[in-house]
């Protein structure tokens, strides 16, 4: 945002609080009397509010931890027992925003952990208000898509090669199992993912 600010793209800038890195909180001391001309902090009964969000359109940018396969979000848990952070206002802006995106690196630690999984292990944003994923992949708009073509496009769009294969695998072999299912599933294996990092420090199958 501050470079944004520098940059004179932006007009205003609402938000409830500020959490700058040390570089980033020196840049606002030494830039406050022009910074303060274009920020504005507000209650989060304000900057959160439903009806705001909905009325003005707001496009929402939030982060993920992971992302499934059918497009829900775990925002707060490592593998779904560890707590990472709180929702913060994600869960405001997930649901009432006129476009909810949720961004993630396609891994992380070295590529061992792959950000789309199978299921999520925790669940903070469900598939009915999250609209686009997006990761140094590609872009997946599941807007309008059953469950079934939400999980190809975000597959093929989002996860990392290293992952497709696997994912792609036992997302044809669940479809294969439950033929009539909305949303397929092995329940054995939906955290196949999760569990072979536990085991053997990495989501990756050994060859």
């Amino acid at each position: 945002m501050f470079d944004l600010i520098d940059r004179d793209k932006i007009d205003m800038i609402s938000g409830t609080s500020l959490s700058p890195s040390p570089e980033g909180l020196k840049r606002f001391y030494n830039n406050i009397s022009e910074y303060r001309k274009k920020i504005i902090l507000r209650p989060q009964e304000i900057s959160n509010n439903a009806e705001v969000i909905r009325r003005i359109g707001v496009i929402g940018m939030n982060t993920a931890l992971e992302m499934d396969i059918y497009g829900h979000v775990n925002s707060t848990h490592i593998m779904g027992t560890k707590m990472m952070n709180g929702i913060g206002g994600s869960g405001d802006f997930a649901r009432n925003a006129a476009l909810s995106c949720f961004f993630c690196h396609s891994t992380t630690k070295h590529g061992d952990i792959s950000a789309i999984v199978p299921m999520c292990s925790h669940v903070d944003h469900t598939e009915h208000d999250t609209h686009v994923f997006i990761s140094e992949q590609g872009i997946a708009d599941v807007r309008g898509l059953s469950p079934k073509e939400r999980a190809k496009v975000i597959i093929n769009n989002v996860a990392h090669p290293d992952y497709r294969d696997a994912l792609m695998d036992y997302y044809e072999r669940a479809c294969a199992a439950c033929a009539e299912s909305q949303t397929p599933h092995i329940l054995k294996e939906a955290f196949s993912f999760h569990v072979r990092l536990q085991e053997t420090g990495s989501m990756k199958i050994k060859k």
